[in-house]
């Protein structure tokens, strides 16, 4: 196929027509290691709560690659050299960076993997491809590892203004219909300048900075930190942790070879082996596993898999403070009493954990605001959110536990 065969267009819901700029992206793209993010959803078990959150982490990716490419272009027209090698390595970096995901994202990310998080695995998968690709991906590796002399270019892929950001909460916003989350995006990146090797934003796109930070934090609190989101995403991984133990004790079950593999092996060392094995592994093992365990033998399993599968799910109470341990002991002994339950089973039916969310963090790289050819920092330069609302840690409190002890509770 010619090289200009590759350069297709993707009619995308939230961009519009998006361009492929780069033959090797389409060649990315076209890689099983890259298509099993179709299969990967982005916001894990979200959409039992907002039923149209079925969008998947190939569509984000594709989405942050056509925001890169928006950003080169005004960079360059601002007189910024992006030579056509740093913009496809560039473009590759933000193509590829979310390709460690694992099945539900987020949501199963130290329950498969247990040695790795997903940056990590999205690197060695690079890494991995890079080989595969004759080491036409070495830049855009050194750009991710932050390696390379231009810092901005790293900015543009992980920072807190990335294009990253700026596609999910604009992708989230739209397949949930929590209008709350709407950015201008593509104001924010005309506003984009670079200085001193930094990326930064005009004056004037001030404003539209604003409404991202508040976008985010109003994201979080109202979708991925939505205690119902929470609820499900506890039974999902307590699901997996008592097929792992069941599996211990020599109890036999149903799941796909796939998922089967990394049950078996939690202390998963071999990077070939275990990215081989992880590239074949997507929701449907998890889900298919999952429906059959609502007909296992252990009454556990098969409880929490078909609360998962009927959305039966378990009830959160959200707060500020924390829950004093008696408040915990008594959910605890109703739960035993009403499932007949031991005191060990009890870590599989009650959760009491805290949850964090931070809008804007001074400790890393700040998003700076230039005015008058002088930097500051979005925490002083705005007139309406204050540094301390910012950069504050917002920490809630959460007990978790199944909804029919509540008519034991008074």
């Amino acid at each position: 196929m010619s090289k200009a065969n590759k350069k297709k267009i993707i009619n995308d819901p939230v961009h519009g027509f998006i361009r492929i700029n780069h033959s090797i992206c389409f060649d990315l793209m076209e890689h099983p290691y890259f298509q099993r993010l179709r299969r990967i959803s982005q916001l894990g078990l979200t959409f039992l709560v907002y039923p149209g959150a079925t969008h998947t982490r190939f569509h984000h990716a594709i989405g942050a690659m056509h925001l890169m490419s928006t950003a080169i272009d005004v960079i360059r027209q601002k007189g910024h050299e992006i030579t056509h090698k740093e913009s496809e390595a560039v473009s590759i970096a933000i193509l590829l960076h979310d390709i460690g995901h694992g099945p539900y994202s987020h949501t199963l990310e130290k329950d498969i993997v247990t040695n790795w998080d997903h940056e990590t695995l999205s690197l060695l998968y690079m890494e991995k491809l890079n080989k595969e690709f004759n080491g036409k991906l070495s830049l855009a590796i050194e750009i991710f590892k932050n390696e390379y002399h231009k810092k901005f270019l790293h900015q543009l892929v992980s920072s807190q203004l990335d294009m990253d950001r700026l596609d999910y909460l604009r992708r989230d916003s739209f397949f949930t219909g929590v209008s709350e989350g709407v950015i201008g995006s593509e104001r924010i990146i005309k506003m984009l300048n670079v200085m001193d090797d930094q990326l930064v934003v005009e004056v004037k796109g001030i404003y539209s900075i604003e409404k991202f930070l508040i976008a985010r934090r109003l994201m979080y609190w109202q979708v991925y930190l939505h205690k119902t989101v929470l609820a499900a995403e506890k039974m999902l991984e307590t699901c997996l942790q008592r097929a792992k133990d069941l599996i211990k004790q020599n109890i036999k079950l149903e799941a796909s070879d796939a998922l089967l593999w990394f049950l078996k092996n939690e202390n998963n060392s071999n990077s070939d082996e275990v990215l081989q094995r992880f590239s074949l592994l997507d929701d449907s093992d998890v889900m298919a596993s999952i429906k059959s365990w609502t007909k296992h033998s252990d009454k556990i399993l098969s409880h929490l898999a078909a609360g998962l599968m009927n959305r039966r799910l378990f009830r959160v109470y959200l707060q500020k403070e924390a829950f004093e341990a008696s408040e915990i002991d008594d959910v605890k002994n109703r739960v035993m009493q009403y499932f007949n339950l031991s005191e060990n089973d009890l870590k599989y039916f009650v959760f009491s954990e805290s949850i964090v969310n931070t809008t804007y963090s001074d400790m890393n790289e700040k998003i700076n605001i230039l005015r008058r050819g002088e930097l500051t920092d979005i925490a002083e330069a705005s007139d309406m959110l204050s540094p301390a609302a910012l950069s504050h840690d917002v920490i809630k409190y959460y007990i978790c536990y199944p909804k029919e002890i509540e008519k034991t509770l008074i």
